[in-house]
C-alpha cells in the first residue's frame, strides 16, 4: 500500500487520543471500552503535554490521511523499564492493518531512537495480541511478564532497522 512515514507535526498533536483508544487491544467478541477510556490517568501518560524533551513521534500517511502513529517518551506506562527508557505506543486505523504499515512506523521509531543515542526501547503488550509477532520480529524480546502480558525490550546498539 502507498504510504510514506513522516514526523507528526506539532499541531497534529491532538491525534494522539484517537490512536491511543485504537492502541487498545481488544480479545475477539469483547466489547470496546469507551472512548472516555484514555482521559483516564494511566492513559493520560501517553499524551498528556505531548512534545516535551524525549517526546518522539511519527505518522503514516495515505493521499494527506494520518492512518498510524508510533509514538515514545519516557513515562511510568505499562511498559516501563527506566528513567532512561522511552516506552512505545503504536497503532493503526482498523482498515489499514495486516499491510506493513506498522513495521514501516516502527523500523521508522526504532531507527530515530537509535540515532538520538537511546540504549533501549520497550513496550507492553498483551499476550493475545498478534502484534508481539511483529516486535519479536523486529528485536523486541520479553524483560518480565505478568498474567496477561509481556513487557518488551528491544537493545537498539545490537539491532539494525534499515
Amino acid at each position: 500500500m502507498n504510504h510514506s512515514i513522516r514526523p507528526l507535526k506539532k499541531e497534529e498533536y491532538y491525534l494522539l487520543p484517537e490512536f491511543l483508544y485504537e492502541a487498545i487491544y481488544l480479545p475477539e467478541g469483547m466489547e470496546p471500552p469507551p472512548r472516555s477510556v484514555v482521559h483516564l490517568p494511566e492513559m493520560q501518560v501517553y499524551t498528556a503535554a505531548f512534545g516535551r524533551p524525549h517526546d518522539y513521534a511519527l505518522a503514516a500517511e495515505h493521499n494527506g490521511q494520518v492512518i498510524g502513529l508510533v509514538w515514545a517518551r519516557i513515562m511510568e506506562d505499562y511498559g516501563h523499564m527506566d528513567q532512561n527508557t522511552p516506552s512505545l505506543a503504536i497503532s493503526l486505523l482498523p482498515s489499514w492493518r495486516g499491510m506493513g504499515i506498522g513495521t514501516s512506523l516502527l523500523k521508522g521509531m526504532l531507527s530515530l531512537l537509535k540515532k538520538r543515542g537511546y540504549v533501549h526501547v520497550s513496550l507492553s503488550v498483551q499476550k493475545a495480541n498478534p502484534a508481539q509477532k511483529l516486535y519479536k520480529r523486529l528485536g523486541f524480546r520479553p524483560l518480565r511478564e505478568t498474567d496477561e502480558e509481556y513487557i518488551m525490550v528491544c537493545h537498539l546498539d545490537t539491532q539494525d532497522f534499515c
